[in-house]
């Protein structure tokens, strides 16, 4: 009976069973009150063009709103299962947690040991930018969950060698092609490293690589083709659409419209992924100490990590050409992982537009590169360091209300929802305003026929002769007063800003509160509205 019990505690936490347990973790807490936070500006834009195609049937490729993939996938949904903030974010939660059992895959590949795969596993799972983002109806989640596939399908087709395995790998890059221009980022990144192992005869390529290749390239070419000329109805995009799409993109990196510094991606890994950057950082030194001599100083810092695996390093692995270890398909894993992650740091660091859902694509390397020789003592500051994380997560996806974090960038403030309670209660709304959204989205189709939109402000007699029930204008461009209404200012979005914080940024760190930077509308309503909406005045 004694001797039973460790076996069935052991079956009970078996590698297994931990797993399921970290992809159900990172299943819940993408799923968890989906719909709890108003959508950000951009996710009203990328509904409100799926519902155009839904109802209407319009759509058109345009660089500035990225590739097609998103809107066509989000209006299936709304077909099956109807609009609403839910329905939109499900295949966003969706992807980002199918990226988890990615990483089981390459644990099954050989790739990973059981340590590794865990850590890895729960960093994706609850890593507060993955988690965010993916309850967060933009393109990114997306085009990561292909990047990951497409590493996946090439690791399985170089160990097995089957045609499935590269045609799964063109849909995928397909897929992540109609999804965001940055895609080529990662193709680069690995057809350079493809390169480089043929030069160096690291590894064997099967026999068939050429025609399957080919057979790649078709099928991609095939998911692009029928996407980015919305299934045939705009084949003229096939031709103008990646010329369009450079000359955009390089107008807005010269334009700096959302400029940032280059560490600008380091300082949101400081924010919110302080654990998983400095494991990365431990593991490219582990990395660079495996197979190269170093110093007696690094020898000691890897030695508190664990003595034991330090001596046993040591012992044997030095070889005649001065590294400490062979290149076997783990360590070239490793090593493509960290060019990965150098290459996509360096990108974005490059690229003008400084966005923080851009930091997944730098993050997901980064895991994998921080579980890099799994020690004890490392799994120890690993385990520990998801303290961190989840709170991060719980703070930027679960709290209720405005929260003064970068992560958000321009977030609609839940202020609107007493705005949108006061739009319900009123038969007529005038619109004087070029700051809106998201009102379309949630006053999409009938719902706007009671709105009377000027989109900038007008004079006062046209006001009174629509004699609306509530009026709306930008707070900057706004009526001092409006004879027979109340006034009151409502936040509409809101962001992080560095100006407020500059002079308190050790105190920000720590309790992250603040002066936020925010669009303001001023909300002009005919007696007895508050009160009949419910609401009370700010």
């Amino acid at each position: 009976m004694t001797a039973g019990f460790p076996d069935k505690i052991r079956e009970l936490v078996s590698f297994e069973r931990l797993f399921a347990i970290i992809f159900l973790i990172g299943f819940f807490v993408r799923f968890f009150a989906l719909d709890l936070k108003l959508f950000h500006h951009d996710e009203a834009i990328h509904a409100w063009f799926a519902y155009e195609l839904i109802t209407n049937g319009t759509y058109a490729y345009d660089p500035m709103y990225h590739g097609p993939f998103l809107y066509y996938v989000t209006a299936g949904m709304y077909y099956i299962f109807g609009q609403s903030d839910l329905v939109a974010r499900l295949l966003p939660a969706l992807f980002g947690a199918a990226i988890i059992p990615l990483v089981y895959a390459i644990y099954r590949l050989g790739y990973l040991d059981e340590k590794q795969t865990l850590i890895a596993g729960l960093f994706v799972a609850i890593s507060p930018n993955l988690v965010y983002f993916s309850r967060f109806l933009r393109h990114d989640i997306f085009q990561l969950f292909f990047t990951m596939l497409i590493l996946v399908a090439l690791l399985y087709y170089l160990d097995r060698g089957k045609l499935r395995y590269a045609l799964i790998a063109g849909a995928a890059i397909g897929g992540g092609m109609t999804l965001k221009e940055d895609m080529p980022i990662f193709l680069i990144i690995l057809a350079t490293f493809a390169i480089y192992l043929l030069v160096r005869r690291h590894v064997r390529f099967p026999p068939t690589w050429k025609r399957d290749l080919v057979a790649g390239i078709i099928v991609a070419l095939g998911v692009m083709v029928l996407f980015y000329s919305s299934f045939g109805t705009h084949f003229e995009i096939i031709q103008t659409g990646w010329i369009d799409a450079y000359n955009h993109w390089v107008a807005m990196h010269g334009m700096c419209r959302i400029c940032g510094p280059w560490f600008f991606y380091v300082i949101l890994f400081l924010l919110y992924e302080v654990p998983i950057f400095f494991l990365a950082v431990f593991g490219i030194a582990q990395f660079l100490d495996r197979h190269n001599p170093v110093p007696d100083w690094i020898k000691k810092i890897r030695g508190f990590f664990d003595r034991e695996e330090a001596r046993t390093f040591e012992i044997g692995d030095f070889g005649p050409d001065g590294r400490w270890v062979p290149w076997d398909k783990k360590e070239l894993f490793f090593l493509f992982c960290i060019y990965w992650l150098f290459v996509s740091l360096a990108a974005y660091a490059y690229i003008g537009e400084k966005v923080p859902w851009l930091i997944v694509h730098q993050l997901l390397p980064m895991i994998l590169v921080s579980v890099y020789l799994m020690t004890k003592k490392k799994t120890f500051i690993a385990l520990a360091g998801c303290v961190f994380l989840i709170m991060m997560t719980w703070h930027v996806a679960f709290v209720p209300a405005d929260i003064n974090e970068p992560i958000v960038q321009v977030q609609n403030s839940e202020d609107m929802r007493d705005v949108m309670k006061l739009i319900d209660a009123s038969d007529t709304v005038v619109i004087a305003s070029q700051n809106y959204w998201p009102l379309p989205w949630y006053y999409r189709g009938d719902g706007w026929d009671k709105m009377r939109f000027y989109g900038q402000i007008v004079d006062q007699p046209t006001i009174y002769s629509v004699d609306g029930d509530m009026v709306i204008t930008h707070d900057q461009d706004s009526y001092e007063s409006l004879e027979g209404y109340e006034k009151h200012t409502f936040k509409l979005s809101y962001w992080f800003s560095i100006y407020d914080n500059e002079d308190r940024l050790l105190e920000y760190y720590f309790l992250r509160d603040g002066k936020m930077g925010s669009i303001n509308i001023d909300i002009f309503t005919k007696p007895g509205l508050y009160e009949e909406a419910g609401v009370v005045p700010p």
